[in-house]
């Protein structure tokens, strides 16, 4: 049997948007009760930006999905799906945002729909839609979207969820196009550890609803944490092990070798975890972007770390490079993409 020659995927176009209100790590600090060195050092959280009253989730995704499609020099109009892969915490409960992400920026010829893996989506999004367009030459250009406010739902008086304290607010959007031989996406590899399911759940708000912004919806709640301390313990075990298992297998199996490896974007964490990782994967922090000044964005954060590496020189054409995530449930994934 003739093997089928399978058509390359390239990244044609990546836009960010991050509102402008900035609460600091100081403020965090102060609100929190922690000592201000912990946040700023040990958490890393310089300052987080949080949504704005006209920062809905799909109004934030839109100008992402804007800011893509301008640097793709690509037409709405000319897109043939629209995939959502971002927070679940978004205009209303039960509901598609894909489809009116698709309306705001006119993609009048694109169906829509989402996928969901909390943290960990951004690169299994990039998979699932790269070997959708692989085998389907209807699918010519994609828009991969994401957004998150779900600091929203962070109650900092709640140590069990001080993990969780760096969350910001923000859109990243990616256009994938069949057939461009730049900006490669590769191969992906994921992992999932199913006894961490029940760690991390929303539980019913407390106080008063008004904290919690009105066109989210009526249902409200705030993210907490049970049997923090086996989620301590199994993440302590085994976290290091599986970022690094999911980052080598992306590269190896796109027929490469991890010493090939010149950046890795990745979602924010604290700093020594951080520091950690890129340790074992060969990397120094000059190879990479800590996002301490934005927080950890849900799934915006691998486009996000993206786009400032390549306006920081971090990233220059020929690289080989990772996009990894890992979120609550607990999965952690990885993209390889040979820049330019």
């Amino acid at each position: 049997m003739t093997a089928i020659e399978l058509p390359p995927i390239g990244i044609a176009g990546i836009g960010t948007y991050i509102p402008s209100t900035v609460v600091t790590g100081a403020e965090i600090a102060a609100r929190t009760g922690l000592p201000e060195f912990v946040v700023l050092e040990k958490m890393g959280i310089r300052e987080i930006h949080v949504a704005g009253p006209d920062d809905t989730i799909t109004a934030m995704a839109s100008r992402a999905a804007q800011c893509a499609l301008d640097d793709a020099g690509l037409d709405p109009a000319e897109l043939d799906l629209v995939v959502y892969h971002g927070s679940e915490y978004k205009d209303h409960i039960v509901w598609s945002a894909a489809s009116k992400i698709q309306n705001l920026i006119g993609a009048s010829n694109a169906y829509a729909f989402e996928m969901y893996a909390l943290c960990a989506g951004a690169p299994i999004a990039y998979k699932a839609v790269r070997d959708m367009m692989r085998v389907d030459p209807r699918l010519n250009n994609v828009l991969l979207v994401s957004a998150s406010r779900e600091n929203d739902l962070i109650d900092f008086g709640n140590m069990r969820t001080r993990f969780m304290f760096n969350f910001g607010a923000g859109g990243g959007a990616t256009i994938f196009r069949r057939g461009l031989e730049r900006n490669l996406v590769l191969e992906s590899a994921v992992r999932t550890d199913g006894s961490l399911a029940d760690t991390v759940v929303m539980t019913p708000a407390e106080g008063d609803p008004a904290l919690l912004p009105a066109e989210m919806g009526t249902l409200h709640g705030r993210l907490d944490v049970r049997h923090a301390d086996y989620m301590a313990e199994r993440l302590g075990a085994v976290s290091l092990d599986r970022f690094v298992e999911v980052i080598t297998e992306a590269v190896q199996v796109s027929g490469r070798d991890l010493r090939d490896l010149r950046f890795l974007g990745i979602t924010h964490m604290k700093n020594s975890f951080y520091r950690e990782i890129l340790g074992a994967v060969g990397l120094t922090p000059e190879q990479s972007v800590y996002l301490d000044h934005y927080g950890h964005i849900q799934s915006v954060d691998q486009v996000l770390a993206l786009e400032l590496g390549l306006a920081q020189g971090r990233v220059r054409d020929g690289d080989l490079i990772v996009l990894a995530g890992a979120g609550t449930g607990y999965t952690w994934s990885a993209t390889a993409v040979r820049w330019g």
